[in-house]
């Protein structure tokens, strides 16, 4: 059970180290397991490592920004991550124009410490990271079945533009063969 006492005044969000990369790899194993409505299971080592790599990186890439929640006496209790896309226009132009978005890649807190402010205090630290650089838009993907996030999203002015789906190469290439 979480402790009410806690609040915005003892909550520090910073960057994330490279001393924290175990508990935000746990982080992403469970926001994972939490959008596939699944059981806790442990990572494979390969998994474990092929993540830790992947936010190594983050923390010293200057186009992306991986922070967390700290409270006292507690620990790491979140975590949030956006980073820069950028890509060129493909309509004619008077002049190279260079769109960027800031793509908000996960955001996680401990059950027990939600509605305690964590969220968006992360949230506005993704927002100055995006703003000093010049980032006009967010960005974000998120599982739609997961009805906490998409309600907490769309009450945030994130709107839905449009549809990803996903197939497995193989059922695509067995349909295209068998002429579906």
């Amino acid at each position: 059970m979480v402790n009410r006492k806690h609040n915005r005044d003892d909550l520090v969000i910073r960057k994330a180290q490279e001393d924290d990369l175990p508990v935000l790899v746990g982080f992403l194993a469970k926001l994972a397991l939490h959008v596939a409505g699944a059981a806790p299971k442990k990572l494979k080592k390969k998994e474990r490592t092929r993540l830790m790599e992947f936010l190594a990186a983050a923390l010293v890439d200057n186009d992306k920004l991986v922070v967390v929640a700290e409270l006292p006496d507690t620990g790491l209790v979140g975590m949030a991550y956006i980073y820069v896309w950028r890509s060129q226009g493909i309509w004619e132009q008077a002049a190279d124009h260079e769109f960027k978005s800031g793509v908000i890649d996960d955001i996680w807190v401990e059950p027990e410490f939600r509605k305690l402010g964590i969220f968006s205090s992360m949230l506005k630290a993704l927002i100055a990271f995006a703003e000093k650089r010049d980032v006009p838009e967010l960005i974000l993907e998120y599982a739609i079945s997961n009805k906490e996030a998409d309600a907490t999203w769309k009450r945030l002015g994130f709107e839905v533009t449009g549809v990803r789906a996903a197939a497995f190469t193989n059922q695509v290439k067995a349909k295209l063969t068998t002429g579906a």
